[in-house]
């Protein structure tokens, strides 16, 4: 396995100094064997609007679809708002599955989150999954990341500070490339 996979990372927070964005600055640093993560930042998505589309995707739209269609993964970072998915994730996603150039189709995604309470982003991720299935997107099941108590695990620049989520990250990350390879060969 010395082919080299590439990833695409997304958060699904704005704020700078988000943990979601820890997490995926902390995927950036990691030096998993075989697997380059870059990150892509949704502030410029534009909302979802059908008459915007019928004009021809906007520039950000088409950088999105253009980074995730030529990734060999998606990974992605959330909060849990409101025991759910937070709006500007979903609208970069809708973006990513629309038609014609459909770039979500069949793509392998990872999903990890961090939130200060203590449930974690299981009832985010559990959004995403359904969302993704419609695309066809393949989801890694396991690892699972769930990062809780996340003031404790960040500092206040929203960088990982915490040996064992880190751990937890680079488990995810390996078994993400090893299930790309093993998913492209069969």
């Amino acid at each position: 396995m010395t082919e080299t996979i590439n990833v695409v990372a997304i958060a699904g927070s704005l704020r700078r100094a988000s943990f979601n964005r820890g997490l995926v600055r902390a995927a950036l640093e990691l030096e998993v064997p075989g697997l380059q993560v870059d990150e892509f930042d949704i502030a410029g998505v534009p909302l979802y609007n059908g008459d915007v589309e019928a004009a021809g995707n906007p520039p950000a739209v088409t950088a999105l679809k253009t980074t995730i269609k030529e990734a060999d993964g998606l990974l992605v970072a959330t909060p849990e708002y409101n025991r759910g998915m937070p709006g500007v994730l979903k609208n970069a996603l809708d973006w990513a599955s629309r038609p014609p150039d459909q770039a979500l189709r069949g793509k392998p995604v990872a999903l990890i989150g961090a939130t200060p309470g203590g449930f974690g982003t299981r009832s985010a991720q559990f959004q995403i999954r359904q969302i993704l299935g419609n695309p066809g997107c393949a989801v890694l099941a396991k690892p699972e990341l769930w990062v809780s108590g996340a003031s404790e695990k960040f500092n206040e620049a929203g960088d990982l500070t915490d040996d064992d989520v880190r751990q937890e990250l680079g488990d995810v990350l390996s078994a993400f490339r090893s299930w790309i390879v093993s998913t492209a060969q069969s």
